[in-house]
């Protein structure tokens, strides 16, 4: 399907999450006739890990779906989307990419030229154009409370630097819809990114020829509200909204995956 017509077909309007992602869809966008279920691809951002998605992939493996969930290395856009690829290559049959955050730079580069992936889901996440960068959409919409003066830096190797979020804004800023016990525990595990990645331009996007959904959080402190519209009206995305935080997957698990569904069927 040429991306105009995709476009159009998936139109911009955002619908609340709930009754809307429970309802039949009457397309099946990845079937291909078998009746096998595409394995979902999950790929954490920064300052997460791959347990973020445990509450999603749970409910998709009960309902039959496969499912992996690789490490996100935060080392560069390039790097980080050219292991995504390699990953991608030795996965046969369909395959729908779901991304949070910084995911999105990754696996919308990492699914360009990739005719396996069927579809890409955005949970809150960066759906960038080519040329751009993650500053440069973090920062294009007032909002985001992820400055660099809520960043701890930790250098490494010659000249490389890590950043952190701070253990005192983490829970307000990263995860304000969940206990700070858990986000307690979060913060202790994060994982860093390679501040070089702030300022890395990505390359052509996948979102131009293959099917998106996205699912924007409306108290996001990290990636403003606004943002997240902005990028999925323009990638022509079936777009849903829920009440949450930056990290929808863990505060919404059930709607997350009843959107990944959606965009499997």
């Amino acid at each position: 399907m040429k991306t105009t017509r995709r476009r159009l077909l998936a139109g911009s309007a955002a619908v609340v999450v709930g009754a809307a992602l429970d309802a039949p869809v009457a397309q099946a966008h990845t079937g291909s006739g078998s009746g096998r279920k595409p394995t979902v691809v999950l790929v954490h951002g920064a300052f997460a890990d791959a347990s973020g998605w445990n509450g999603v992939a749970s409910r998709l493996i009960r309902d039959g779906y496969p499912v992996i969930a690789p490490p996100n290395p935060l080392r560069s856009v390039a790097a980080d989307s050219a292991y995504l690829a390699g990953i991608l290559a030795t996965l046969s049959g369909p395959l729908v990419l779901v991304a949070h955050s910084y995911g999105g730079m990754v696996v919308t580069n990492a699914a360009t030229g990739n005719p396996n992936v069927k579809a890409l889901v955005y949970v809150n996440a960066f759906v960038p154009d080519q040329g751009e960068t993650l500053l440069g959409l973090q920062t294009k919409y007032p909002g985001s409370r992820l400055s660099e003066a809520a960043l701890d830096f930790r250098p490494y190797g010659e000249g490389l630097v890590d950043g952190y979020i701070k253990k005192e804004l983490f829970h307000d800023v990263f995860a304000g819809d969940l206990p700070k016990a858990t986000t307690q525990l979060m913060w202790a595990g994060q994982r860093p990114a390679d501040t070089r990645t702030l300022g890395e331009p990505s390359g052509a996007p996948a979102w131009k020829t293959i099917p998106s959904w996205y699912l924007v959080g409306r108290d996001d402190q990290v990636l403003p509200p606004a943002a997240q519209r902005f990028m999925a009206r323009r990638a022509g995305a079936h777009t849903f909204e829920a009440d949450a935080s930056h990290v929808a997957m863990i505060a919404r698990p059930a709607a997350t995956a009843a959107l990944i569904k959606r965009a499997a069927r």
